[in-house]
């Protein structure tokens, strides 16, 4: 008992630190299961003290360590340990639903409901599973319940909504979507949570309402943020249009402006995004550097360096310790090709932080710039140690070794290296990993990559179908290159700097650049680059 109580005070005291770190390994954390350590040493069948270290575990999402504390629990604690077995179960369910194995949660389940019939807790936890299992008459069944124990639940309503839906019965849906927004109108969480129901629905301009509501009922709700943000990447129109009404309803709100300037620019629509952050600062919605440097990223890629320069310069003179701002203000200087001041750009990147791999990649090309190629090379290098898993630096690196220092061999093994990585989103052009098998040549392994992309996976503003024209022209297939060209302008892609300048690292549309028929192109889409 006295250990236990040992840790109990620990937890307090050390929450208390400010300076503490954050994770399993913060001295806080260590410090307790120490304690546990040195309880379970005297008695290892002490289920109270294994099932608070498998808490302990499952906090800090060590799940494999918390499953085994709490299958030990549910060894060692008595039927009569009703309470304690109730705890044990619930946790393990939620190991199991955390570890995508809802069909050996549903039991644990169903055992915590027996032992506490009428617990919230458990009943939703219980009827979440049963959903997510498919199993909808019992998910329906224990969500009614949920309303049973408390009629003003909006999860409640929420859930029988869910699967109404998965019925087909959209009326019932909506009406009781409808419920559990009027027991809560001022509740975030409740838009959110009917924002995803009517995004299953197929209702993506009520589901954009509703994560703006959520928004304006709480400008803190990152989860609201996050979701909107992720539905212009699937729903670009949708997204904008929901923004749109926002502004036209409250224009006074810079917020609106300033997220749906972010979504534009994300999905390189850079004309509308500037127009919406000159807006706030003509206005003074906002008084923040990050709108000029916003606006510096857009006017680069469209091609204005000046001023982009002259925009970075503005953030920089409001805050100097931002490597992101230095590192694009040497990218607007080698552009206007000031590579000395360039490098100089770079290197206060670097002072500002050491550790940035884009600050280290900026200044390497900065030095490319001036011809410092081996200096160029140890940045890449110590770009590649920091992050192994980012096929950016060693490609860098290795059109570096091919192009400027004659190292063929060791250019070689960099593609190698990236063309073996086993990204999660093997299926994203910024993988690199076609660009890789191209520049070792492996044609035809390459192309089938960048073919299975464009077959597989949704173009939503042209970001695929530029980097096909990329792969496309530098393997040659120049009318291959010119259909995903023509493709992603149409679908919007605004990024003049990489259509008519970029040549970093190989992946460019440079081959395509002396091609009449090309310039054509760009030129009948000069009103996406605000060239008319």
């Amino acid at each position: 008992m006295k250990l236990r109580t040992a840790a109990a005070a620990l937890t307090l005291l050390l929450a208390c630190s400010a300076f503490a770190q954050s994770g399993i390994k913060n001295p806080m954390t260590q410090a307790v299961l120490a304690v546990y350590e040195e309880e379970l040493r005297e008695n290892p069948k002490d289920y109270n003290v294994l099932l608070s270290r498998a808490d302990e575990y499952y906090r800090h999402s060590e799940y494999i360590r918390s499953l085994a504390d709490v299958d030990k629990v549910l060894e060692y604690a008595p039927e009569s340990e009703a309470d304690v077995r109730l705890r044990a179960y619930v946790l393990r369910a939620g190991i199991y639903n955390q570890t995508k194995r809802p069909e050996q949660a549903l039991p644990d389940l169903e055992k915590a409901a027996t032992l506490a019939p009428d617990s919230y807790s458990v009943i939703y936890q219980k009827a979440n599973t049963e959903y997510t299992l498919g199993k909808y008459a019992a998910a329906k069944e224990s969500f009614r319940k949920l309303q049973r124990l408390n009629s003003r639940a909006p999860e409640a309503y929420i859930g029988q909504a869910r699967v109404a839906v998965k019925e087909n019965n959209l009326g019932l849906a909506n009406e009781l979507l409808e419920s559990a927004v009027s027991l809560d109108p001022n509740n975030a969480e409740t838009y959110v949570r009917r924002a995803s129901v009517r995004k299953q629905m197929g209702n993506h301009n009520g589901a954009v309402d509703d994560l703006i509501l959520a928004i304006s009922s709480d400008n803190k709700h990152n989860k609201a943020m996050t979701e909107l943000l992720d539905y212009g990447n699937t729903n670009y129109p949708a997204t904008m249009a929901g923004l749109t009404n926002a502004i036209t309803q409250a224009p006074q709100v810079g917020m609106f402006r300033y997220i749906r300037a972010v979504v534009a620019q994300a999905h390189f629509h850079y004309l509308a995004a500037i127009a919406d952050y000159q807006t706030i600062l003509d206005e003074k919605l906002y008084n923040y550097h990050g709108i000029y440097a916003s606006i510096a990223e857009c006017e680069f890629a469209l091609g204005n360096y000046e001023k982009a320069l002259d925009n970075i310069d503005r953030a920089l003179g409001i805050v100097r310790d931002n490597a992101s701002y230095f590192v694009l203000r040497s990218q607007a200087l080698r552009a206007l090709g000031r590579n000395d001041d360039a490098v100089k750009a770079a290197a206060d990147a670097l002072a500002v932080d050491r550790q940035s791999n884009a600050a280290l990649a900026e200044m390497a090309l900065a030095y490319v710039g001036v011809g410092n190629y081996d200096e160029a090379s140890n940045l890449l290098g110590e770009a590649i140690l920091n992050d192994a898993e980012d096929a950016r630096w060693p490609m860098l690196r290795a059109w570096l070794f091919k192009t400027y220092l004659n190292k063929e061999t060791a250019a070689r093994q960099l593609y190698t290296n990236v063309s073996e990585m086993d990204h999660y989103y093997i299926d994203n052009p910024r993988s690199l990993k076609g660009f890789a098998l191209l520049f070792l040549g492996e044609k035809e392994q390459a192309l089938r990559w960048i073919d299975n992309i464009l077959n597989t996976v949704t173009d939503y503003d042209g970001l695929i179908h530029y980097y096909a024209a990329c792969l496309y022209a530098q393997a040659e297939e120049t009318e291959k290159a010119m259909k995903c060209a023509s493709e992603a302008l149409d679908l919007g892609y605004a990024n003049y700097h990489n259509w008519t300048e970029a040549i970093d690292g190989g992946v460019n549309v440079g081959p395509l650049r002396d091609d009449l028929r090309f310039l054509n192109m760009l030129h009948r889409h000069d009103s996406i680059f605000g060239k008319e």
